[in-house]
């Protein structure tokens, strides 16, 4: 089986890159025995506002609430014409602007992602102007056109934005052509806040951010080693994409096309949120889980014609009450043990030919799966929507082989050509209450 790509994975790496930061892990991985040194060769930053943070910025229209960014007196009105309904409708909107954000390295692509409510009659916008290292501008690029449901407008990313350095892929800003030198130095993220003028109400913002990173072009990372979670298993329910194929072609009708949302909604129920049935009354009552297809029609991008936009999903999970969600990238298995040894589990992004994955019995040009834990001797405990049935859908894969899918940028494809992989992507998603690991050094999330 072969899966359809997540999303058009930009990864632009650069040929060559400083050792950026080395790690000593007490135990070696997989072959045990011994103590391996992994050198990271990629550099990541996670830099975000919320709360008494969007002081920082400069607000029009805008007001900061004891819930988030939320618009007061508007700044105007607007015409937006909707692409994929072609209606024209007028909006009052306000606006909030981060301040020049330095990444504190020369970055080649950015990921944004927000947390918001959304009630009917409003949504908003996100875009990231950015500054190269030569100090000229980008474009103010659109990141994401988005409401927690689709009565107002179609969420929807924009294509076709870019200048002679970047470009924007569906959700991520990418540098063209990293080995030319000119990379991204800092950031403004705008965030503009949209509704209806007969109504008061207002979307709410409760945070904002974005992951930027340096990735090079690798085919191959050394394997971490661990030992923070092996032995623990997340009780994380177990959801198949497969049992909906076929099921709503309007929303990229299931089956293949449905991991992201299916793995985005496995763990917004492992925290003990679920949609309503009053938001699954839309549903075939024939269909099973139907938690699954609302979330493929709530993470739906209408430019995109999919579920798989990383900043969407994150965006989605966040609309449940008491959760909070962002899209990062992470360094090495070892690191993402410790959010399972926080009781958080991961949804991570990978790419691999069926004799890459032991066990897996498919190939793929893009899928996410939920790391849920790690055998007693290390290797991935997964939940894999990929599976013909809920009760299949927990597997174990090799650790090395795991780790490799899913960090490297660059692979061989089934006819010997060169793919992309997502470099180490990952959705965050927990309670607010609930606090984010603490490891040293690091600055992704």
């Amino acid at each position: 089986m072969a899966l359809t790509s997540l999303r058009a994975v930009a990864v632009a790496g650069v040929t060559a890159l400083a050792i950026l930061a080395t790690t000593a892990p007490a135990d070696a991985g997989r072959p045990a025995g011994g103590t391996t040194t992994v050198t990271h060769d990629e550099q990541i930053t996670w830099q975000g506002w919320s709360g008494a943070g969007w002081s920082a910025g400069t607000t029009a229209g805008a007001t900061v609430t004891a819930g988030g960014l939320a618009l007061s007196t508007p700044v105007g009105t607007t015409v937006y014409k909707d692409p994929h309904t072609n209606t024209k409708r007028t909006w009052a909107y306000g606006t909030w602007t981060s301040p020049l954000t330095e990444v504190g390295f020369g970055a080649t692509e950015l990921v944004a992602s927000w947390n918001a409510d959304t009630p009917a009659g409003t949504w908003l916008q996100v875009e990231l102007q950015g500054t190269y290292t030569t100090g000229t501008r980008t474009p103010w690029y659109v990141m994401g056109r988005w409401a927690a449901g689709d009565g107002d407008i179609r969420r929807t990313s924009v294509d076709k934005q870019s200048d002679k350095t970047s470009s924007v892929w569906t959700d991520t800003f990418a540098v063209n052509d990293p080995a030319a030198g000119v990379l991204l130095r800092a950031y403004q993220l705008r965030v503009t806040l949209y509704r209806d003028p007969a109504l008061t109400v207002s979307p709410v913002v409760r945070s904002v951010g974005a992951m930027s990173s340096n990735v090079p072009d690798r085919f191959t990372v050394t394997p971490s080693a661990g030992h923070i979670a092996w032995g623990t298993e997340l009780a994380v329910p177990r959801y198949s994409q497969e049992i909906h194929a076929g099921q709503y072609p309007e929303y990229d009708g299931g089956g293949e096309a449905w991991c992201s949302p299916t793995s985005t909604e496995m763990v917004v129920e492992y925290w003990g949120r679920k949609p309503s049935p009053a938001d699954t009354s839309w549903v075939d009552p024939t269909y099973a889980d139907p938690t699954v297809d609302h979330a493929a029609r709530m993470t739906y991008d209408y430019q995109y014609q999919g579920a798989g936009n990383w900043p969407f999903n994150t965006a989605y999970a966040a609309s449940f009450p008491g959760l909070e969600a962002k899209v990062t990238r992470l360094h090495s298995l070892d690191e993402l043990e410790h959010f399972i040894a926080a009781g958080i589990p991961v949804v991570t992004s990978q790419s691999f030919l069926a004799s890459e994955l032991d066990g897996a019995g498919y190939g793929t040009a893009g899928h996410l799966m939920v790391v849920v834990g790690f055998t007693a001797t290390g290797d991935v405990i997964a939940n894999d929507p990929a599976s013909p049935t809920d009760a299949a859908v927990r597997h174990v894969y090799r650790r090395d082989q795991f780790e490799q899918i899913w960090l490297r940028t660059r692979r061989t494809t089934a006819n010997g050509g060169t793919g992309s992989g997502s470099g180490g992507i990952v959705y965050l998603i927990k309670p607010t209450e609930v606090a984010w690991p603490s490891v040293a050094g690091s600055t992704n999330w």
